[in-house]
């Protein structure tokens, strides 16, 4: 956007007197604890007429919108107020090179430049060209604490750069300078920065140009901007904050006003920084609880894949840690039951298929419960018969007593189921069960998509060979269960057993019941 002359005369008439208030208003601040040489009622008096010499001005430039104002006609009027000013801050200069205070004799120096400047616009000559310092001016005023918010400021006009870095640095503020657009562009990517103090007009890159670039960038675009210029046109103010500025301030600004404008930047920049951080903690833990929620979703898998061979509180023990992974391949003492029902098989030939269904819907369930019942783990089921065994994957007390308890519970249930079945037509006989014990290597058997927890070994075939041979209603063991659970049930030997795959007889008891 481009600045027309008349404006451009605006803003440099308007900038030596923003330097005298300035500077006025900071030695009247510094003053409030301690005035030894009597200096605060010439500064009062020099600060009242450099504002009613303001006022004029703004009168003047009001009627020259559209066009430089006459500045030769506008003396007249502007010239006592001017005199009054340079007079008191002759008056005080004096008094201050006499007493040898050099900080406050500085200041006063920059008064009297400022108005030298102002006098010599008036007078109609050349504006003094802008000379903005060299790129070491952009150089941060010390290392400051990290609590401390980063304000920086972009003026091509020393005493402008100077005036408001003293002032944010008495209010604690950390303060960085930069003399151009460029400068102030290297520095916001190389470092933090909570508030950009720009002006507008700058000759390296104007203000507009820097808001522009600042929010293209993603990385800077959030970083708040306070545009502070004596060019105080509305359609300037419009067009920044059209660009993504937060605020505008007119030079010379009122002090407080300036210091409620950097609060409200800061506090939105404060507010923005934390709902970056609470985004990023919602992302974080988001992903968190994706992970977790994967976690337990593969936990619910294994637990549902686990329930298929053991009692649900066994599959979360499992699950949990509490017990090792049943399905690695491993070698354990364990007690086999193999159970089936007599007559099943000629049932199942002549019974209709829903009839056949219905009646092992029945039969499992009733069977489920007990193995639940007495902690077996389920190897398998075809049909009518079924491969329950003990003492894995968790190690249980007493489990051939376990086992017959749980033989015994089935035999008198499916008795109980018969007759109903009978009542039906289902011409299904009892229960016979065979009962084994010894070790077994037990693991997961099958193919990927397709596994099975299985036991291997001798002492299932012996339970199976057992049951095979054993009548309806009758339990039959092996001579190790027998020995294992004399002292509780009532049993009889039915002699060596020469059994189907074995070499030899086996000896073998028929259990009655419990005793």
């Amino acid at each position: 956007m481009s600045i027309d002359p008349a404006a451009q005369l605006r803003h440099e008439l308007r900038t030596p007197l923003n330097h005298i208030i300035g500077y006025t208003e900071m030695l009247l601040e510094e003053l409030e604890a301690e005035d030894k040489l009597g200096l605060a009622p010439g500064l009062t008096a020099l600060r009242t007429d450099a504002r009613q010499l303001l006022t004029r001005l703004n009168e003047v430039l009001a009627r020259g919108q559209a066009e430089p104002p006459d500045l030769v006609a506008a003396r007249g009027t502007l010239h006592p107020p001017l005199e009054r000013v340079r007079a008191a801050a002759d008056a005080l200069q004096a008094r201050v090179a006499e007493a040898g205070d050099g900080a406050r004799l500085a200041d006063l120096e920059r008064v009297r430049s400022a108005i030298g400047r102002l006098d010599e616009l008036l007078g109609g000559e050349a504006i003094e060209s802008r000379r903005p310092k060299a790129d070491g001016d952009t150089a941060a005023a010390g290392d400051a604490p990290a609590a401390r918010a980063v304000i920086l400021v972009v003026d091509d006009n020393e005493d402008n750069r100077e005036m408001l870095a003293r002032r944010l640095r008495r209010q604690q503020y950390d303060v960085r300078i930069a003399a151009g657009g460029r400068a102030a562009l290297a520095m916001l990517a190389g470092g933090s920065v909570d508030l950009v103090l720009l002006d507008v007009m700058m000759p390296d890159l104007d203000g507009y140009a820097v808001l522009e670039l600042l929010k293209a960038d993603t990385a800077l675009r959030d970083v708040p901007v306070l545009m502070i210029s004596a060019l105080d046109e509305l359609d300037s103010v419009v067009r920044c904050i059209q660009l993504g500025a937060d605020d505008y301030l007119a030079k010379p600004f009122e002090p407080v006003l300036l210091q409620a404008r950097i609060g409200a930047c800061l506090e939105k920049k404060r507010l923005h920084d934390q709902e970056v951080r609470h985004r990023r903690e919602l992302a974080a833990f988001n992903q968190t609880l994706e992970r977790r929620v994967a976690e337990q979703v593969a936990q619910l898998d294994r637990l549902a894949r686990l329930k298929r061979f053991f009692s649900p509180q066994l599959a979360e023990l499992i699950v949990a840690g509490g017990a090792v992974d049943p399905l690695q391949t491993h070698r354990r003492e364990i007690t086999v039951v193999f159970v089936d029902l007599v007559g099943f098989t000629a049932f199942a030939e002549t019974a209709e298929p829903e009839e056949l269904m219905g009646m092992l819907r029945e039969y499992h369930a009733a069977m489920g419960r007990l193995i639940l019942e007495h902690e077996g783990t389920l190897e398998r089921f075809t049909g009518d018969g079924m491969m329950v065994f003990f003492n894995d994957p968790v190690e249980v007390p007493n489990p051939a007593e376990r086992a017959v308890r749980m033989a015994i519970a089935m035999r008198d249930l499916v008795a109980d189921l018969s007759a109903r079945w009978r009542k039906r037509g289902w011409d299904v006989g009892g229960l016979k069960v065979g009962v084994s014990q010894g070790y077994a290597t037990i693991g997961a058997i099958g193919f990927e998509g397709r596994v099975d927890y299985g036991a291997i070994g001798t002492v299932t075939n012996l339970a199976a060979r057992l049951c095979g041979e054993a009548a309806g209603g009758q339990i039959l063991v092996s001579a190790r269960i027998a020995t294992a659970v004399e002292g509780l049930v009532d049993a009889e030997s039915v002699g060596p057993l020469a059994l189907k795959g074995l070499a030899r007889p086996v000896p073998a008891c028929s259990v009655r019941g419990l005793r």
